[in-house]
């Protein structure tokens, strides 16, 4: 098990935000112990007002590497913060129950929650024991605004073929805050057995718009924070936190640049 586990590339579970990415960004590399992050991302269109907030492309992407001879330690919380010059607003939008998609395929998921869908995206792991791990090893995430307790989440419904027909549903929860990042995004991944198998990838593509009380309305936004006179601004876009057993917590922050349109 060992051999197969060494240097394990795990395209962690963590978000990918794509309402229509153009290009490749670099990578932030964050390491520690045997763990290794590497995180990219960019927002497109990168021009944009000053001080009125127009649909965006945001994308986040991460990359875990374990460079040790002993298994991966478990990944137990992930979560991204967006720049407060951008948001999500669900305000409006149909809501989906947990119930309704779990456990369903992709196709009872969309006829269940189609209304509330917020995007897609893709899902891998490396399954050891494929008549007991809780997830697939690769499948098709189907992304849908919903609400746990009063919370606003995004469900990610998750479901693949491979090695043995599986669904799962992972929630990330909303949260809203002052300061620097003023959205925050947290998932905490369902406990398993270090020989079911380890979660290898998570992209997630966010892309709706919708009307509400006769008004187009669009799931993510932004703004460019230029001081005035300044046309061109670096920024803190996202900040990216991957909590795993044992202790070991790596947060990645990409810097990016926005020009004032």
């Amino acid at each position: 098990m060992h051999s197969k586990m060494k240097k394990v590339a795990v395209l962690a579970a963590t978000v990918t935000l794509v309402l229509g990415v153009a290009g490749v960004a670099h990578a932030v590399v964050e390491q520690k112990a045997d763990v290794r992050v590497s995180l990219t991302g960019d927002i497109t269109p990168s021009a944009l007002p000053r001080d009125e907030e127009k649909p965006v492309t945001v994308t986040i992407d991460s990359h875990i590497s374990h460079l040790g001879e002993a298994e991966p330690p478990e990944l137990l919380r992930i979560s991204l913060a967006i720049n407060r010059n951008g948001h999500i607003d669900y305000k409006g939008l149909p809501k989906c129950r947990y119930k309704r998609i779990q456990p369903s395929n992709n196709e009872e998921a969309l006829e269940a929650c189609g209304d509330s869908q917020v995007g897609t995206g893709y899902f891998s792991a490396n399954v050891l024991l494929p008549e007991q791990s809780p997830f697939p090893s690769k499948g098709k995430i189907l992304a849908f605004n919903g609400e746990v307790l009063g919370h606003p989440v995004i469900f990610a419904h998750i479901y693949g073929t491979e090695p043995i027909p599986t669904s799962f549903v992972l929630p990330f929860v909303v949260r809203h805050s002052n300061g620097r990042y003023a959205t925050t995004l947290v998932a905490y991944l369902p406990k398993v057995k270090a020989n079911w198998g380890f979660i290898t990838g998570v992209r997630l593509t966010l892309n709706r718009i919708y009307r509400y009380r006769g008004r187009q309305k669009t799931y993510l936004s932004a703004a460019c924070g230029a001081p005035k006179g300044v046309n061109r601004v670096a920024f803190p876009f996202a900040r990216a936190e991957y909590v795993f057993a044992g202790g070991t917590t790596l947060t990645p922050t990409l810097t990016r640049s926005c020009r004032v349109k």
